[in-house]
């Protein structure tokens, strides 16, 4: 049973990205504090990407494209405003 496992192991492919990622870790210069939460980030980059995952980064993009707009948007009509407004010191008399 332990030979299966390890066939399949090497055929998924799980032996090998296991070995990039530890052969990555021994050649970082500065090693992280936590190995474990290196073993997850490099682990979850080596796995094919979700189309999901995709379809939320384009939102993202989006909408970080859509936040830039409106906030130049304010930015002119507040100068706009500014331009209109009348001066305190007319208001309070």
């Amino acid at each position: 049973k332990c030979k299966q496992f390890q066939g399949y192991l090497e055929k998924s492919g799980v032996l090998d990205t296991m070995t990039k990622v530890f052969i990555t870790l021994s050649e970082e210069p500065e090693k992280p504090n936590s190995a474990l939460d290196f073993l997850k980030h490099h682990l979850g980059a080596a796995t094919p990407e979700n189309p999901e995952i995709k379809l939320l980064h384009l939102d993202l993009a989006e909408m970080k494209e859509k936040y830039e707009a409106l906030t130049e948007e304010n930015k002119n009509l507040k100068t706009k405003l500014t331009q209109y407004e009348l001066p305190q010191e007319k208001c309070a008399e």
